[in-house]
């Protein structure tokens, strides 16, 4: 899988130590090319799979190949290699990560100078100098160097209360259940944690790389954090980071699963009720929740984008947005960095706590509700990737008289609800996504869809 959300593949078949050094050498090229610099710096962080060491040893040997300085934080959260890129000013990051895939695959992705996920048009270029192995691979006395800089955790997590209220959430004292899946946000997401006043029982909280369940955090695959929540005495929420930490999934104080759409739109509404309003950014598969939000709030508007971190950033950054994320978990925090960070999720969350001083349950309840329903499909089975444009264009042209938007495969809304159908950046499947205000609408809307599309 090759795409604006960088390289994926399976362990041992499509991603191995090879692709990973051809990758790392196209991204220096690039690099090198782009910046005129004959040594870019570039950080290098892992998420903590098993699979990942070599393959971070491979990139690094293709990145250094190629000419460029490597800082390695060693394993790390996705959104620390956004910190550390401009903690080193470097010129780009690079982390080895498949984020909530399961343990089988692991995939590389790059980040620019700004701790962006690169836009489109330059994702592109990266991914074409792989596949047609454009390398300047440098001569023996221009060969990079390598150090190491075991600090990476300690960095983010000041960030991260520099621009939260730190003193209300101390004074609540509030007990958490984490659950970090063995990942790269064990030592990070306790250390913030911890950090901010709370007591913390953290469970799957080794970052051995062997995942103590399914690492997407789906509702299915936190019944441990649910439990383990609903049975801490006084515990406030549990939060769910996936295995780079970029994603975080909330179970409320009596161990119910809110949704991971709610994620973004507390953090958000916590934001807008500090600043009394702004632009905020979310995908065209983000629930319409976080409009709602931001309809009670002044001035306040939703930019919205193509699916991806990097779509979502580009539409962030040129309307001065406070915040922006996706609906699956994803929340970022600009002051922070660029990209989806669970950590900043995990502090705007416990922010709006201690200012309301009400129970995250009482505080969902008064959320706008919808009914919101994903299915998704494996490509081989509805024709391959050669079957999505003509069924895209059959369902545009079966819905003409609908709000059709096409930024990103199709959209179609209707004035209770609203359907999306678009292949995936990260998995070979394509996606249906429904919202109405209950689930049999939504059902509705996807089958809909998809008899129109005839997939």
């Amino acid at each position: 899988m090759l795409s604006v959300s960088g390289a994926r593949g399976i362990v041992g078949k499509t991603m191995t130590p090879e692709v990973a050094a051809a990758y790392g050498a196209a991204f220096g090229s690039f690099l090198r090319s782009t910046t005129g610099k004959a040594r870019p710096r570039v950080v290098v962080g892992l998420d903590g799979r098993i699979s990942g060491p070599p393959l971070a040893a491979a990139a690094i040997g293709g990145l250094t190949a190629a000419g460029c300085d490597v800082i390695d934080i060693g394993v790390a959260m996705t959104p620390t290699v956004g910190v550390m890129i401009g903690h080193h000013k470097a010129d780009g990051g690079l982390a080895v990560t498949a984020s909530h895939n399961p343990i089988q695959w692991n995939g590389i992705k790059c980040l620019d100078g700004d701790g962006l996920a690169p836009p489109p048009a330059i994702a592109k270029e990266i991914v074409d100098r792989f596949r047609e192995r454009r390398i300047d691979w440098c001569g023996p006395l221009q060969t990079g160097r390598v150090e190491r800089d075991g600090g990476a955790a300690r960095v983010h997590v000041d960030r991260v209360l520099a621009n939260v209220d730190v003193a209300s959430i101390r004074a609540r004292t509030f007990t958490v259940v984490l659950d970090s899946v063995n990942g790269s946000g064990c030592i990070g997401g306790r250390m913030l944690l911890e950090e901010l006043g709370c007591r913390v029982e953290h469970i799957y909280g080794e970052p051995t790389g062997v995942f103590g369940h399914v690492p997407e955090p789906l509702v299915e695959n936190l019944v441990d954090l649910a439990n383990a929540t609903r049975n801490a005495k006084g515990a406030a929420c549990g939060f769910a980071q996936d295995p780079d930490a970029d994603r975080l999934a909330i179970v409320d104080e009596t161990g119910r699963f809110i949704g991971e759409e709610c994620t973004l739109v507390l953090a958000a509404l916590r934001l807008l009720q500090r600043t009394g309003g702004g632009a905020l950014a979310a995908n065209l598969s983000t629930s319409r929740m976080i409009d709602d939000v931001a309809a009670r709030f002044a001035g306040s508007h939703v930019v919205r984008t193509a699916v991806g971190e990097a779509n979502v950033v580009a539409g962030l950054r040129p309307a001065n947005g406070i915040l922006g994320g996706e609906g699956n978990g994803g929340v970022i925090f600009p002051p922070v960095c660029w990209v989806r960070d669970s950590l900043s999720a995990m502090a705007l969350v416990l922010e709006l706590l201690a200012h309301e001083g009400k129970p995250l349950s009482q505080l969902v309840a008064a959320l706008p509700r919808y009914a919101m329903v994903k299915r998704k499909m494996e490509l081989a089975a509805v024709g391959g990737m050669a079957a999505v444009a003509p069924a895209l264009a059959k369902v545009k042209a079966a819905f003409a008289k609908e709000r059709v938007s096409d930024v990103d495969g199709v959209r179609i809304d209707f004035a209770d609800g609203w359907v999306h159908l678009r292949a995936s950046n990260t998995e070979p499947i394509v996606r249906v996504i429904a919202e109405a205000p209950d689930a049999a609408r939504a059902n509705a809307l996807c089958d809909a869809c998809a008899k129109a599309a005839e997939i």
